[in-house]
């Protein structure tokens, strides 16, 4: 390990796997447990609460969109900053404590507050996390390292839902929320602890932000169309979760249908750990943008598989286990290609803008998935597989 983690004079790795793509990674793990536990836990909190399926997506919504916002300005402001990495620490600490917040929360209302304001911290983090561990690795590593960045996401993810299923059994659901809060701050002290932040200058006049976005390369803005088509079916997983208990409720009961689905979302962000480093990997063999648009379109299967009569284990193993897989794909190679293409001093706002176009995604598919599940499954789940193939197209074409 010692000599995985070496770093040379310069601040830059000797090996890929250094103390900042380390430390990245880590902080990644503690601070998916925890908004993960919060996330497994939210939809049996806004059912006690009385709220629908309509409401929680539009929670997952607004909070993206939000996200989107908060991602876009921390890229392109970051550039012109001569240390980023304090407003990635502030970020990881305010998802945290939003997070825990929820264990007060008596309405929807409330409970939409507290996740904008987590997702505002979530988002004012992505840019910063993502251009210092670019800076940490060598092109030719980008996707081991956006790789392993991701399954330790992946694998917090897969660990939040456990540790929310045993404190909801052992202590009820508020408290699950306020215990969220100790993975969050030591994601926070993780990243504040190993990740390095090599010296800068900062840019004394920066343009506006839209003369910025404007010249981002053509290459990208092409990168950007596809990855927003694609994100435009890309719906919350929350509402993947409250389907499921939907479905098993009548002969398993709503406690015992929501224990099994937060399960079953543990076994997806299990499937999307090991799918995130063999991504990868494979992306820094193959062409990125292949193997993303096979990822893309590899996302139209389990919402098809959605529109299967019945409600059995095995229709759901499938859904939860494919939608993990594809989902290793699209946030892995998106990222690794993102850094291959994007000239270093616009790595910032390149960033942001990725994150921004995929928190647009995130806002329309959670609104308009949810919304249109609760008129006509096949609507919602037609609108997936289209935009899913679309995206793919365009990806494949640029």
């Amino acid at each position: 390990m010692a000599l995985l983690i070496r770093r040379g004079r310069d601040g830059s790795a000797d090996r890929w796997l250094n103390a900042t793509v380390l430390g990245v990674g880590l902080a990644s793990l503690f601070a998916d447990a925890s908004h993960e536990m919060a996330t497994a836990a939210l939809p049996a909190f806004l059912a006690s609460l009385g709220a629908s399926s309509a409401e929680l997506g539009l929670i997952e919504g607004l909070s993206d969109g939000l996200s989107s916002l908060a991602k876009l300005f921390s890229g392109y402001w970051t550039d012109g900053l001569k240390r980023r990495k304090p407003l990635a620490v502030l970020g990881y600490a305010v998802t945290a404590l939003a997070m825990a917040s929820l264990s007060l929360a008596r309405s929807w209302f409330q409970v939409l507050a507290a996740r904008m304001t987590g997702w505002i911290g979530r988002g004012a983090r992505g840019p910063v996390r993502n251009t210092l561990l670019t800076e940490a690795t060598a092109p030719e590593s980008y996707g081991r390292a956006f790789g392993l960045e991701r399954a330790m996401d992946s694998l917090g993810a897969f660990l939040g839902p456990l540790l929310a299923l045993f404190a909801m059994r052992a202590w009820g659901l508020r408290p699950t929320f306020a215990l969220s809060l100790i993975p969050g701050l030591l994601a926070s002290l993780v990243f504040a602890s190993l990740v390095l932040e090599k010296p800068r200058e900062p840019r004394e006049a920066l343009p506006g932000l839209w003369l910025s976005a404007r010249s981002l390369p053509a290459a990208y803005k092409r990168f950007l169309a596809g990855v927003g088509l694609a994100g435009a079916g890309d719906f919350s997983n929350t509402l993947l979760i409250l389907w499921a208990t939907q479905a098993w409720t009548p002969r398993l009961g709503t406690a015992r249908a929501a224990a099994l689905a937060m399960l079953f979302y543990a076994g997806y962000n299990a499937v999307y750990a090991l799918s995130c480093y063999a991504a990868g990997v494979l992306a820094d063999r193959c062409p990125k943008k292949a193997v993303l648009a096979s990822g893309y379109a590899l996302g139209a299967v389990p919402a098809a598989l959605l529109l299967a009569p019945g409600a059995g284990y095995a229709k759901f193993i499938l859904v939860f286990g494919l939608s993990g897989l594809y989902m290793g794909f699209w946030e892995t190679v998106e990222g690794a290609a993102a850094a291959e293409i994007l000239p270093p001093e616009k790595q910032g706002l390149g960033f942001g803008s990725l994150a921004a176009v995929n928190g647009a995604g995130d806002f329309v598919s959670s609104a308009v998935v949810g919304g249109l599940w609760a008129l006509s499954p096949t609507a919602a789940m037609s609108f997936v597989i289209a935009t899913s193939l679309a995206g793919a197209a365009l990806i494949a074409g640029s």
